[in-house]
């Protein structure tokens, strides 16, 4: 099962799951009683419009709303007999990824959310995030000429994003139509994955001192690290970490690819992560053989 971050998203996703699945409509029950202690607002009301609920341009509703459909998804996989043998995250996805593995409690899982989102909040206005076509190396190169921005995350091996102060995106931006380079804003308001997310170490690791992460027979692959991990390290360090470092979403997919993984189920009420996942299965379909991964085993995607 592969997870999403914030951008899979919109207005009235999962109103008819609400009222057609017994399973989504508990789990968002249960979900909506454990983010109740850290939130003013109701998970329900934002589901279905409320007129008195708040919207998912805030960045503290949007989060947790986003954690609870991902999971919500998941378990009717699960209730119809699909588990996963590994999770993967991007972002605020590994939080979704890791209770879904079983290695986050609900409550747990639902306070790290809420509070991350919360204390992202504060940096609201203070930055933006771009996609670039464009291999790591050939961002890397570029962004030596603006010296503000930092790659946040690798997606793919031509998919690349960029973070920083929002006049510093605007101007690469610039640059990039006058050189023919497919890049394009992402709706963000702050500069997650860099070091503008530093301001926010003390207060986040206050807020989740103790979250309590357990081991699991669910292998989770880290999409901080793009490696294999041990779910006990999950602590609030990791939470913080996880938000500050550039996200590693092509290598955790090589990761799985080498070790046999032939199916991914992004789990998202709207793509984000397929064509990412087929252009590095592709990628790697056609410049590697792995024993793994024999031919009629090609890797495939699926949104659910």
């Amino acid at each position: 099962f592969v997870f999403p971050g914030q951008g899979s998203q919109y207005p009235g996703m999962a109103r008819e799951l609400l009222d057609t699945s017994q399973v989504f409509r508990d789990h968002i029950t249960a979900c909506e009683t454990a983010l109740a202690p850290h939130t003013d607002w109701s998970l329900t009301h934002v589901l279905t419009q409320h007129p008195d609920a708040p919207t998912l341009d805030r960045v503290d509703v949007v989060q947790p709303t986003l954690f609870a459909v991902l999971t919500g998804l998941a378990e009717i996989w699960k209730a119809h007999g699909i588990h996963p043998d590994t999770v993967l995250g991007h972002s605020q996805g590994e939080i979704a990824a890791a209770y879904t593995a079983g290695a986050l409690t609900l409550t747990d899982a639902t306070t790290i959310v809420a509070l991350r989102a919360q204390a992202l909040a504060t940096l609201t206005g203070t930055g933006t995030m771009a996609s670039l076509t464009l291999t790591p190396h050939d961002t890397t190169q570029l962004l030596t000429h603006h010296p503000h921005l930092h790659i946040a995350a690798v997606n793919g091996p031509t998919t690349t994003i960029i973070t920083g102060p929002t006049p510093h995106i605007d101007q690469l931006l610039h640059h990039c139509t006058t050189h023919h380079i497919h890049a394009r804003k992402i709706p963000v308001d702050y500069a997650s994955h860099s070091p503008h997310i530093d301001p926010l170490h003390h207060t986040i690791q206050q807020a989740l001192t103790h979250i309590t992460p357990q081991p699991t027979t669910t292998t989770y692959c880290s999409g901080m690290t793009g490696t294999i991990i041990d779910t006990t390290t999950l602590t609030g360090d990791y939470w913080f970490t996880s938000m500050r470092q550039p996200v590693q979403f092509h290598k955790a997919t090589q990761t799985l690819l080498n070790t046999g993984h032939t199916l991914y189920i992004e789990t998202s009420p709207h793509p984000v992560l397929t064509t990412a996942l087929t252009q590095t299965t592709e990628h790697h379909t056609n410049n590697q053989t792995n024993p793994n991964n024999p031919p009629g085993h090609t890797p495939i995607t699926i949104t659910g």
